[in-house]
């Protein structure tokens, strides 16, 4: 069997075996120095800083690479249940959105709450065959939050395309591990703070078609402050008369901290490439799931995802928390996440302690 070590190994040292990061990732250490930089600064530069634009135009900068999409195509913000909001809003009246069952509530529940949109529901395995033409837009995540499972995303796409409708992709579970190109899609969003190692409050969303930045298919920026101008000193005071040309018409004010960690983080992912990450990655998960076998365990099938969730084992949450060792349960499963500072080590101790639990009944 082959071994693998942590990647990027001088940016981690954890106190715990920490395998969550579908819930939050670890913060690298060259991102969390300059957030304690950025704090000192802050002391006599305003909580701005010095240069409030540069990181955010970083971080959008290495998005953009990281996801295959020009920087022009990428916005900035907050949240990703504010950007469904914004997608939500810019739908006609009467249109039906196509949804998977069980789907993350920032993702699905803004565009259901919208006045005038119908939402339909159904299972993740059927999602493209359910696709017709009344369908607006498909919304739905990449891998799924609860249990880990992969998408059908070329098919999909081909079922969207068929029938005229929009997709929205939620890359939030995949992005930093799983390969994407963003352009793929008419939107993407994603919450940076779990696999691609960012401070929460920072998200990014995606515009992808091929029509120009700025044009007639690009909706409304329906949220445009003083950040979304062209000239942002002429953007300050009244209505933005001229929104910018590129996708930067559609950023929230940005906040500052997040994004001086996010330039950081997402330059060490750059460094290390996300093809690497995924095998390293799902080598792991690969690892725990025959692990799980051999003790008569089976988890939910989800192949090729670095997550893994499994039934029965919902006890074993405070006892594994109590060694040490950081997961989660959702929805009734012990969940564990797979990411670039983990190792086989750190998946033999999983095991460890679940067989121990076991053999205590």
């Amino acid at each position: 069997m082959q071994r693998h070590t942590p990647l990027g190994r001088a940016e981690f040292a954890p106190e715990t075996t920490y395998l969550n990061t579908a819930s939050a990732g670890l913060l690298p250490r060259r991102s969390a120095d300059a957030l304690r930089a950025a704090l000192d600064e802050s002391a006599s530069y305003g909580t701005m800083g010095r240069d409030y634009f540069g990181p955010a135009a970083a971080s959008r900068a290495a998005f953009a690479r990281l996801l295959d999409i020009p920087e022009e195509r990428v916005a900035i913000g907050s949240s990703v249940a504010v950007q469904s909001a914004f997608v939500a809003a810019s739908l006609p009246p009467g249109s039906e959105v196509l949804v998977p069952e069980g789907d993350f509530s920032s993702l699905v529940n803004p565009l259901a709450a919208r006045p005038g949109r119908t939402l339909r529901t159904v299972p993740l395995d059927a999602l493209a065959d359910e696709v017709r033409p009344g369908t607006a837009l498909v919304a739905f995540s990449a891998v799924q939050s609860l249990d880990g499972r992969i998408a059908d995303l070329a098919a999909v796409r081909e079922a969207a395309r068929t029938h005229g409708a929009r997709t929205y992709l939620d890359a939030t579970q995949a992005a930093g591990w799983l390969p994407l190109r963003a352009a793929d899609y008419d939107f993407l969003v994603c919450g940076a703070f779990k696999w691609l190692l960012c401070p929460r409050g920072t998200t990014f969303m995606t515009f992808g078609g091929d029509g120009a930045p700025g044009g007639a298919d690009w909706p409304e920026a329906l949220h445009a402050g003083w950040v979304a101008g062209e000239d942002l000193n002429e953007s300050n005071y009244g209505p933005v008369l001229r929104p910018a040309a590129t996708a930067r018409r559609f950023d929230e004010p940005h906040a500052h901290f997040s994004y001086v960690g996010a330039e950081r983080s997402l330059a060490l992912l750059e460094e290390l490439g996300v093809p690497a990450v995924h095998a390293h990655n799902t080598a792991l998960a690969d690892h725990y799931r025959a692990g799980l076998a051999e003790r008569g365990l089976a988890p939910r099938a989800a192949p090729g995802s670095a997550i893994v969730a499994t039934p029965g084992l919902a006890d074993a949450e405070h006892r594994l928390t109590a060694a040490g060792v950081r997961v989660a349960v959702r929805g009734g499963l012990l969940r564990a996440a797979f990411h670039l500072y983990n190792s086989t080590d750190d998946v033999e101790r999983l095991l460890e302690l679940i067989g121990e639990g076991r053999d205590r009944r």
